[in-house]
């Protein structure tokens, strides 16, 4: 009797076995934990058809309503992929259909050019600040990015190349250049220098430690001048640790260099700074850059600025070459403020409107390179200028393009040998160190 009484949880068992089938390649979970269908993608959403009725009727939608549709959306949006339909993220569509609609248009005739390339800069801060606002991640800038290489390369190979004025060393050049950008913003992409959070509690401070390391700091910070009990950058002393390995004893004047994270639970090393887009704290953290859809920091710094410096030459010497064929006999400069008749067959004036759109994301790339320059020369991050800027300790510099904290500036030569040297060596801080 024991033996089969044992014997029914087995049978139990084996009966719900059938319900963890694999699913098939249009199949998947959903957000409601529920298995539903690729071709059911329409089927069932009250959100969507409300919204619809109120929007066919010229009623106002809710915030709330249009979230949970466009949850639903993103939730649904999938393609058939082995062992489950895979999500795609909503965020890489728009580029992919809006940017070539958008030059076609504009290169119909001059007029429309103007207003759609002067139109494309402003949607696209639009959409930042948008985004930004919310502290959300976004691939729509990566997505804009890596299309608009691969779209300015496709225009030139269908309507550049067959002209006959680009020779094959000129077109080996410009694509070496096309793949030297991708091998950099690989790079760039990877781990800009993540602090480790601790995985077991004993790593973590408690809360008498911590508000001894509070109550520590705030009367250490009390000898600096502009010092902040916020935990803000003003906290740390006035000079960086070159080494940035030494161990830090209790009640060691040096903790103040210190920053205690409470939504990662760690103690933060000079310069280090949690972003809020991408929920974890990084070392010596620059900027949360949209382009790459990740972190600036100590790791990537380096592959960050080499892939700038490679876009820029490539574009520059893109441009060059098709204005070149386009506009024959002129300079470079003068052909893109006076090319007469580049609108009287459909290829010239599309090359040309290409031309422009890559004139303005290289400026607004070389502006972004420009202040990278600057902030390695003064060895000041971008968030330590925006946190200079609004408290007004910093030190301005031609109608504040120049921003010098004189926190970590050591001179030209060393703040460049400095950056040259990031990611070279390893840089520990841990939490039990410091208490």
């Amino acid at each position: 009797m024991t033996h089969k009484g044992s014997m029914k949880p087995v049978k139990k068992k084996k009966s719900e076995e059938p319900e963890l089938e694999p699913l098939c390649c249009c199949e998947y979970i959903d957000r409601n934990g529920e298995k539903n269908h690729v071709a059911a993608c329409l089927c069932d959403c009250q959100d969507l058809d409300e919204g619809c009725d109120r929007w066919i009727t010229c009623k106002s939608l809710q915030p709330e309503t249009c979230e949970r549709i466009m949850d639903t959306i993103s939730d649904r949006l999938r393609i058939p992929w082995l062992r489950g339909a895979k999500k795609v993220n909503i965020s890489i569509i728009p580029p992919l259909v809006l940017l070539p609609v958008f030059l076609h248009v504009a290169s119909w005739h001059f007029l429309l050019g103007v207003v759609v390339l002067t139109s494309l800069p402003v949607l696209a801060l639009w959409y930042y600040y948008l985004t930004h606002r919310r502290k959300e991640q976004t691939l729509f800038f990566l997505s804009l990015g890596l299309f608009s290489l691969g779209y300015m390369y496709y225009v030139f190979l269908q309507e550049v190349v067959p002209k006959g004025r680009v020779g094959p060393v000129q077109l080996a050049v410009l694509t070496c250049g096309l793949f030297l950008i991708l091998l950099a913003l690989h790079r760039a992409k990877k781990n800009p220098g993540y602090l480790s959070i601790p995985a077991s509690s004993d790593r973590s401070l408690s809360s008498s430690q911590l508000e001894c390391l509070n109550r520590k700091g705030q009367e250490k910070t009390k000898g600096f001048p502009g010092a902040d009990t916020s935990g803000s950058l003003n906290n740390r002393t006035v000079k960086d640790d070159p080494k940035g390995s030494s161990r830090l004893p209790a009640g060691s004047p040096t903790k103040v260099k210190e920053d205690w994270c409470a939504k990662c639970q760690l103690v933060r090393p000079a310069r280090a700074w949690h972003c809020r887009i991408c929920g974890i704290c990084v070392r010596r953290m620059d900027h949360h850059c949209v382009w790459i859809n990740s972190c600036v920091g100590e790791s990537n710094h380096q592959a960050f600025i080499l892939a700038l410096l490679i876009f820029l030459l490539t574009s520059v010497y893109g441009i060059t070459l098709t204005l070149d064929t386009i506009c024959r006999d002129r300079s470079v400069f003068t052909a893109l403020f006076y090319c007469p008749g580049v609108y009287a067959n459909y290829s010239s004036a599309l090359s040309f409107t290409c031309v422009w759109y890559s004139v303005i994301v290289t400026a607004g790339m070389a502006y972004i390179f420009l202040i990278q320059l600057i902030n390695i020369s003064y060895n000041v991050t971008e968030r330590e200028v925006q946190q200079a800027l609004r408290q007004k300790t910093g030190r301005r510099l031609l109608c504040g393009l120049i921003v010098d904290t004189g926190q970590y500036n050591r001179g030209f030569l060393r703040n460049w040998h400095q950056f040259s040297t990031l990611g070279t060596r390893a840089f520990h801080h841990p939490a039990e160190d410091i208490v």
